[in-house]
C-alpha cells in the first residue's frame, strides 16, 4: 500500500472508497510480480484512480465489468471528460492499466474468464490449424496469418447461416478480395491472401469438396521468380554495425550478442528469441535449435566471437530471473522471454542508428548467404547454412555470385576484352 498512500489525497479517496478497494491488494501484487518500476506503478494506479471514479460515477460494480466497459470509459468518456484535473487522462496509460485490471479480476473469478469463440466456424478452422501443423508442418505465425485471413472470409460468407463447405461461390471469393484489396491494396497482401485461400482450398478439396472453380478465381500478382536482389550489407555497413553495438548503452552485449546470432549463424528473429540457455554446449562450442521454422533440431557450431559477445551478455547484462529463455525483458513485465517482434526491432533500430537504412533483421541472413557465395561456397552449402528444405530457395543467391558472374559474362561489343 506505499504506492498507495504517495497518491495525491483525491485519488487515493477514489480507490480507497471506490468499487475497486477490494482489489487493490491483488493489482498491487500483480505489478509488483513483474517488478514494475515505482513510477510506472505510481502511474498505473492514477489510471486505476480515474476508473474507480467514473465507475461510480456510472454505478457500475467489479462484478460488471468488461472490455465493454473498458473500452466505453476510453472511446466516450475520456474525449470528453470533466474530472478533477488531479485525474490521469493519458489514453495509452490507462488502457495498459484497465488491461492489468481486467487480468486480476479474472484471476480473482470476479468476472468471467475470456470466451474462446465456437460454433461450426469455430470448429473448422480449428480442424484446419491442425491440418496446417500435423500434414503441412507449418510455424505458428504462418498458421495465425492464414487462419486470421480464412476466418474473416468464413464470418463474412456465412454471417447469417450456418457454415457448409459446399456452398462456397466464386462470387462470393471473388467479392471478398475485391472487398479486401480495396481496404489494403498492395502487392504484398494480395499475395498472401492468394497464397492462404489456395491453401484452405487444397484443404477443402481433401475433405471432398469440389473447390476447383474457386481455385481458378484466385490469381496472384506477376512476380517473376528470382527478378529481385537479397538486400545484404557491404562490408563497411557490416564494419558500422559492429562499431555501433559495441558503443550502444545501456546493453551493448545484448544487442552485440543478437546481431552476431544473425549474422555469423543465419538464424532468424524467432529462432533467437526462442534460445534457452540449455541450447548452448559451451564445451563443444555448438548450438542446438530446437523450435525452427522447419520444425526439426539442428546443431549449428558456434563460431568464437559469437560465443564471446553470448558470455559477456550473459555474465554482465541479462537480469537475474529464473526464466531459461537467453533473452529476457528489460521491461516491465519482467521474468518473461522476448519475442521475435522484439529481435527484429532490436536488429532495426541497431541498422538504423549505423546509417544503413535498407536493412532490417532478416537482412543478415541474406549478407552470410553472400559470404558464402563470394568466398568460394556452393548454394548447397547455402542452403545447408541458413537451413532451407529445398535449394530453389537458395537459388537467388547465385546472382550475387561475383567470381561465377564474372566468369559467364561475355564481352562487351567493341571493347578489346
Amino acid at each position: 500500500m506505499d504506492s498507495i498512500s504517495s497518491l495525491h489525497p483525491l485519488s487515493k479517496a477514489w480507490l480507497l472508497d471506490g468499487p475497486l478497494a477490494a482489489h487493490l491488494d491483488a493489482y498491487t501484487a500483480l505489478l509488483e510480480r513483474g517488478n514494475y518500476a515505482a513510477r510506472t506503478m505510481q502511474t498505473n494506479l492514477r489510471a486505476l484512480a480515474h476508473f474507480a471514479h467514473w465507475m461510480s460515477r456510472c454505478r457500475v460494480t467489479a462484478e460488471q465489468l468488461d472490455q465493454d466497459c473498458v473500452s466505453q470509459f476510453l472511446d466516450f468518456h475520456l474525449p470528453n471528460c470533466d474530472c478533477h484535473s488531479i485525474a490521469l487522462r493519458t489514453h495509452d496509460d490507462l488502457r495498459a492499466a484497465l488491461g492489468h485490471l481486467l487480468a486480476v479480476l479474472r484471476d480473482q473469478r470476479v468476472i468471467a474468464q475470456l470466451v474462446l469463440p465456437t460454433g461450426p466456424i469455430a470448429d473448422e478452422l480449428s480442424r484446419y490449424d491442425k491440418h496446417m501443423r500435423d500434414a503441412r508442418g507449418l510455424a505458428e505465425g504462418t498458421r495465425k496469418g492464414r487462419l486470421h485471413m480464412v476466418g474473416q472470409f468464413l464470418r463474412w460468407k456465412f454471417a447469417d447461416h450456418e457454415f457448409t463447405g459446399k456452398e462456397m461461390l466464386m462470387e462470393d471469393l471473388r467479392g471478398f478480395i475485391t472487398k479486401e484489396l480495396e481496404r489494403v491494396n498492395t502487392t504484398s497482401y494480395a499475395k498472401c491472401l492468394a497464397a492462404s485461400f489456395r491453401a484452405y482450398f487444397r484443404y477443402r478439396f481433401t475433405c471432398g469438396d469440389e473447390v476447383r472453380g474457386l481455385m481458378g478465381v484466385i490469381s496472384t500478382p506477376a512476380q517473376w521468380t528470382l527478378a529481385s536482389l537479397p538486400r545484404a550489407l557491404t562490408t563497411q555497413e557490416v564494419q558500422r554495425l559492429m562499431a555501433h553495438c559495441e558503443q550502444a548503452l545501456p546493453s551493448p552485449f545484448r544487442i552485440l550478442s543478437m546481431v552476431r546470432l544473425a549474422l555469423d549463424l543465419g538464424l532468424r528473429s524467432a529462432e533467437i528469441a526462442q534460445l534457452e540457455l540449455g541450447d548452448i554446449n559451451w564445451r563443444t562450442g555448438t548450438v542446438t535449435l530446437k523450435r525452427t521454422k522447419s520444425v526439426r533440431q539442428d546443431v549449428l557450431p558456434l563460431p568464437v566471437a559469437t560465443g564471446e559477445a553470448l558470455a559477456e551478455y550473459l555474465r554482465h547484462e541479462r537480469p537475474s530471473t529464473v526464466v531459461k529463455a537467453i533473452f529476457v525483458r528489460l521491461k516491465a513485465p519482467h521474468d518473461q522471454p522476448i519475442g521475435a517482434d522484439a529481435v527484429r526491432a532490436v536488429i532495426s533500430r541497431a541498422l538504423r542508428c549505423a546509417g544503413v537504412a535498407h536493412g532490417r533483421a532478416h537482412s543478415l541472413r541474406h549478407t552470410l548467404a553472400c559470404r558464402i557465395v563470394n568466398s568460394g561456397g556452393s548454394i548447397k552449402e547455402v542452403a545447408d547454412v541458413l537451413r532451407h528444405r529445398s535449394l530453389n530457395t537458395s537459388r537467388i543467391y547465385a546472382k550475387l555470385d561475383q567470381h561465377s558472374l564474372i566468369e559467364v559474362a561475355l564481352p562487351w561489343p567493341g571493347s578489346n576484352v
